[in-house]
């Protein structure tokens, strides 16, 4: 699972990167063009003034402001692509010619003068006029900055690149969300559970009375049930469960257990923590005696919301981010504490454990595992503790033979 997410964050930042660098060559390559354009204009400007103004030159030695003249220079100026607008001077005034009537020239005193805007360029088009015989002729002219044509042709193609990577980053994101459902389904999907093949039950030699505690620790292997038997519910009291705790012992209700465990078990899978289930069984013992001793167990345990009652004379003990080991440990303890209290001789105190140990597995089967552990533990003549323990990888490879 974690190389299935690994997998899906490489995909995304090598998407992510190949989307930034189609975004960064579609502003860099239309900067560029549109750079290089205004530059070419400038270029086709200065040449379709040179070929106007020999036009000029030509007509004038003809006849200076005939009506060939004007006739030549409204020509010239609908063929030429960039200049928008002539002003001819010569020895009676100006004149001024434009492809669009007000837009380019601006009449002050009777005199033609060029509208500054900001699609006109602010280069310099003049040239004196050296006609025979006329005075201070000359001409000028303003030409468009920009060819709009092949700005809206670049401006095309750059939302067009800018669009396939919008496409590749949706579609991208949108497989993300149905894998990451897909992931979350199967999560969340109660697997089939079953007995490893070779589960182990580590028996921890302890006195049945009033035997001192010995720190022997033996290991044995048993075959485990075949299936799991559906679980009898066992009321801790005729009455039904009313608040949080039981007034029989001041602990969580046996009904919450289930609950309560299936919650800690899905918050420690998915933090990838260990948990350990435990349940103290006493004999011998009356309900005054039970009552302390669920005090002690809160006490030693350090929290009574993960402390249930067992049947009339159990405890339930959950342990988040607890391995076996520890739990074990901790049972040892508490064996210890209890049966040096005075009267802990006349009980007899049995413990069964059972722990997560990597496996996906529920509350019903991390409890059977331990009420198993719990039932050698009662039977055993040597032991008073004892852990049920399973192979993760067996487990796993059991489960998906069964799949």
């Amino acid at each position: 699972m974690n190389n299935q997410h690994k997998n899906r964050n490489v995909l995304s930042v090598f998407i992510a990167a190949i989307c930034i660098i189609l975004y960064l060559f579609a502003v860099t390559q239309a900067a560029i063009r549109i750079y290089l354009s205004i530059d070419s204009q400038k270029i086709t400007a200065e040449q379709e003034f040179s070929k106007v103004a020999d036009a000029a030159l030509y007509a004038g030695m003809q006849g200076f402001m005939d009506e060939q003249f004007i006739q030549t220079m409204n020509n010239a100026l609908a063929a030429s692509s960039c200049i928008e607008a002539l002003i001819i001077t010569g020895p009676d005034g100006e004149y001024g010619f434009e492809k669009q009537q007000g837009r380019a020239i601006a009449w002050v005193n009777n005199s033609p003068r060029f509208i500054n805007r900001l699609s006109f360029s602010n280069q310099s088009h003049y040239r004196p006029l050296p006609i025979y015989d006329i005075r201070n002729a000359n001409i000028k002219a303003v030409a468009e900055a920009f060819n709009y044509n092949e700005i809206l042709k670049v401006l095309k193609e750059t939302l067009l690149l800018i669009l396939i990577g919008f496409t590749l980053s949706f579609f991208t994101m949108l497989l993300q969300m149905l894998i990451g459902k897909k992931s979350e389904k199967s999560e969340k999907r109660e697997p089939v559970y079953a007995p490893s093949p070779s589960p182990e039950y580590s028996v921890n030699a302890k006195p049945k009375r009033q035997e001192k505690i010995e720190e022997k620790r033996e290991t044995i292997i048993i075959q485990a049930a075949p299936a799991i038997p559906r679980a009898t519910a066992t009321a801790s009291s005729e009455t039904s469960p009313k608040g949080l705790y039981s007034p029989h012992s001041n602990i969580g209700w046996e009904e919450y257990t289930n609950d309560r465990l299936e919650s800690e078990l899905h918050r420690c899978s998915s933090t990838e923590n260990d948990l350990t289930l435990m349940i103290l069984e006493f004999t011998e013992i009356n309900e005054t005696m039970f009552k302390h001793a669920a005090e002690e167990a809160v006490n030693f345990f350090s929290s009574r919301d993960l402390l249930f009652e067992h049947g009339k004379k159990g405890i339930t003990v959950i342990l988040p981010s607890v391995d076996l080991n520890t739990g074990i440990s901790k049972a040892e303890k508490f064996h210890h504490r209890i049966m040096g209290k005075p009267n802990g001789g006349k009980s007899i105190l049995n413990i069964g454990l059972s722990s997560r140990s990597g496996r996906l597995l529920n509350a019903k089967r991390l409890i059977f595992e331990t009420t198993e552990a719990l039932k050698k533990a009662k039977h055993d003549s040597t032991s008073s503790i004892i852990a049920f323990k399973s192979d993760p990888e067996k487990y796993r490879a059991y489960i998906r033979n069964l799949a």
